[in-house]
């Protein structure tokens, strides 16, 4: 089957770098019947290249499927006088919500089953799920198309019905109830997909008595409300990328207006929660990697430092309790939780050195003298510990069961990578006990840099299909991401982003220089914003890589970042810049993908995209692959699959999703 050709109609862009060319410009316009036309042409071709593969397309997602166990049970979680879990049942796409008296019996009570919910939708997206504080009703939203605009219903826990409330066009910006259980708050997004606007909802009215309480007009922000964890507050966060503002809402008086704790200030971040007799603060208020304050309820803009700053310990979040507070933070380029007692004392839980992720899992207990957390490396799946916050003793609750698998046959190493300035740059590596560092294997390099998000290594059935063919896989934590503190993050932003791209090659340098690459047989893959850096890392060095997987990719900046008019675009000049000026025009020019692509031998490339996706819009890889299938100067791969009912996730359901692996794995295996 011959590659799909598009057409190309004259357009130019002008800029402050002055006029750019664009002959795909016309694939912006989705009501276009062309551009639809053309990613239909796009989607038969990949269709026929995996066609071509089915078979091993089938046998990996048979590997994947006989390694997890399909019917299975989360480990319970208790709230007051229930216990709350989720169950899977094999042959069925979704997640099983269900309560009981006990922790045996906690599957006992069906409170929402996303296959019925997902029945006639080819999607279907659970957000909001939140018990009311008393436990007789749940508030629990819905998306089926992708496009994160969500539908949000109140069901009675005593029957399973659902009221007569039903609250349309929601976003993921949370929700939240009062103590009484007679009013919801949530939250709804502006034309451009912007969640601006908190509302309250009393339960028995319609929608359009529905009363705003917060509304954020500054098209830089995003704003949330959550419960406090000892329910008597609710908190609206306004954040941009470096400001926040948060107001609060006793519970308990849920149609009293909300006090701002402190007004924002450009670049100073805070997030409050309420513990016991004090509010406690997590600030980069004269401290860049964050410090924890307190302050009174009764003033609770007056603030006294409880935790100090110390660089290079970048405190992500504090969850309290009655008698102890948890931290969670990076140190080291490594995740970790710290217990703090108001007396001084303080204890970090031991995990070990294999690079690993650790989070709180669900800690609903007010009064709990344990803690409860999940963690997991490239080795480990996921696994649920509770631990006595004074003892030290450590209860397995639930490892996630790999069925056939003997994880012994694998380890991981953390290695050190230097980028072209000197900067030492962490890289994680798994592989078979078996390997030798001897440049024989083909290596998959997974990235991201972007957002100040820390990339911790997970757990994967999916990856061991590539570590039991001889793989190696490594996890590369570039500038641009939070994983050694604040200053990793602005090193790897706005007119210092070209770092996250110059250190990605560095690790992918040193894998081949370790020995743990082999130097002609690397992948490179990302998703959105790390599908910027594949599609930018490809364009510096196409001779680096032999394969790449860019999904839901971030390549067409200028153009994108130009147009306030487009869904977040505003709300994303704060980490890329403004290129409707200068310096921004020429440095984000500098290393767009969509406008470096060369006259040149390019890798094997997949290329993904959501037609639904409010986040990175379907016209730019489609975009991206038109240009490359006319200029690249190679004959590899050049494929592209548009999901037409899904957004930026992908297709929806565990077993779409393990196919979907499945043939990006198949593709790799082909490529590389």
């Amino acid at each position: 089957m011959d590659a799909p050709v598009a057409k190309k109609i004259p357009f130019e862009w002008n800029r402050p770098s002055g006029s750019v060319s664009d002959p795909w410009a016309w694939m912006r316009d989705r009501d276009d019947p062309d551009t639809i036309a053309a990613i239909e042409a796009e989607n038969r071709y990949a269709d026929a290249y995996f066609a071509r593969h089915t078979p091993f397309v089938e046998t990996v997602f048979d590997e994947i499927k006989s390694r997890v166990k399909e019917t299975d049970l989360s480990a319970p979680v208790r709230k007051d006088q229930w216990w709350y879990t989720t169950r899977t049942v094999e042959g069925q796409s979704y997640a099983i919500h269900c309560r009981g008296a006990s922790m045996e019996a906690a599957a006992d009570h069906v409170l929402l089953d996303e296959n019925v919910e997902a029945n006639g939708h080819d999607y279907f997206s659970l957000g909001a799920f939140d018990v009311s504080l008393d436990h007789s009703l749940l508030a629990w939203s819905s998306d089926t198309d992708g496009s994160e605009r969500y539908t949000l219903r109140i069901r009675d826990l005593s029957n399973g019905s659902e009221l007569d409330d039903v609250i349309t066009d929601t976003t993921w910006g949370g929700c939240a109830w009062s103590h009484d259980a007679t009013v919801v708050f949530y939250v709804k997004p502006d034309e451009a997909m912007r969640p601006y606007q908190v509302w309250r909802h009393r339960l028995g009215t319609e929608q359009a008595k529905d009363q705003l309480v917060f509304e954020d007009l500054d098209e830089r922000y995003f704003v949330s409300v959550e419960l406090t964890r000892s329910g008597d507050w609710l908190v609206i966060e306004s954040s941009s990328k470096l400001t926040s503002e948060v107001a609060l809402i006793s519970s308990q008086d849920p149609e009293s207006k909300p006090q701002v704790v402190r007004p924002r200030v450009e670049e100073i971040e805070y997030h409050v929660d309420h513990w016991g007799d004090r509010f406690v603060i997590v600030t980069n208020l004269d401290a860049e990697d964050f410090r924890v304050m307190t302050a009174p309820l009764t003033q609770p803009n007056e603030w006294v430092e409880f935790v100090a700053h110390e660089s290079g310990r970048r405190i992500v979040g504090a969850e309290p309790f009655a008698g102890h507070l948890v931290l969670h933070e990076w140190y080291r380029a490594q995740p970790r939780v710290r217990i703090l007692w108001t007396d001084g004392r303080e204890r970090v839980i031991d995990l070990g050195n294999e690079p690993h992720d650790v989070e709180l899992d669900s800690n609903p207990e007010w009064t709990a003298d344990t803690i409860r957390f999940m963690y997991q490396s490239f080795t480990v799946p996921a696994t649920v510990f509770t631990e006595h916050v004074e003892t030290g003793e450590r209860t397995l609750l639930k490892q996630t069961p790999v069925p056939g698998v003997d994880l012994t046959r694998y380890t991981a190493s953390r290695e050190w990578a230097t980028a072209s300035d000197g900067t030492q740059v962490p890289v994680d590596v798994v592989r078979s006990v078996d390997a030798s560092a001897d440049n024989s294997a083909p290596c998959a390099v997974y990235g991201y840099g972007s957002y100040e998000v820390s990339m911790a290594p997970w757990f994967s059935v999916a990856r061991l299909s590539l570590l039991d063919r001889g793989w190696t896989f490594a996890l590369v934590h570039p500038r641009g991401g939070g994983e050694l503190g604040r200053r990793w993050y602005l090193d790897g932003k706005l007119l210092a982003k070209m770092n996250t791209f110059t250190d990605t090659i560095a690790c992918c340098e040193h894998l081949v220089a370790s020995g743990w690459a082999a130097p002609n047989r690397l992948a490179l893959r990302g998703g959105s914003a790390g599908g910027l850096l594949v599609g930018a890392c490809i364009n510096m060095r196409p001779d680096l890589f032999a394969s790449a997987v860019a999904e839901v990719p971030f390549v067409d900046v200028v153009s994108t970042m130009s147009d306030p008019t487009l869904p977040l675009t505003i709300t994303e000049w704060e980490e890329w810049g403004d290129p409707r000026s200068q310096p921004w025009a020429d440095y984000m020019l500098s290393y767009s993908p969509y406008d470096n692509v060369a006259v040149q031998r390019y890798p094997a490339l997949y290329v993904t995209a959501g037609l639904n996706d409010p986040r990175v819009s379907f016209h730019e890889p489609v975009k991206w692959v038109a240009k490359l299938r006319e200029m690249r100067t190679d004959d590899h791969a050049l494929v592209f699959k548009c999901e037409l009912g899904a957004g930026h996730g992908g297709p929806s359901g565990r077993y779409e999703s393990w196919r979907d692996e499945a043939r990006v794995i198949a593709f790799l295996v082909a490529t590389t």
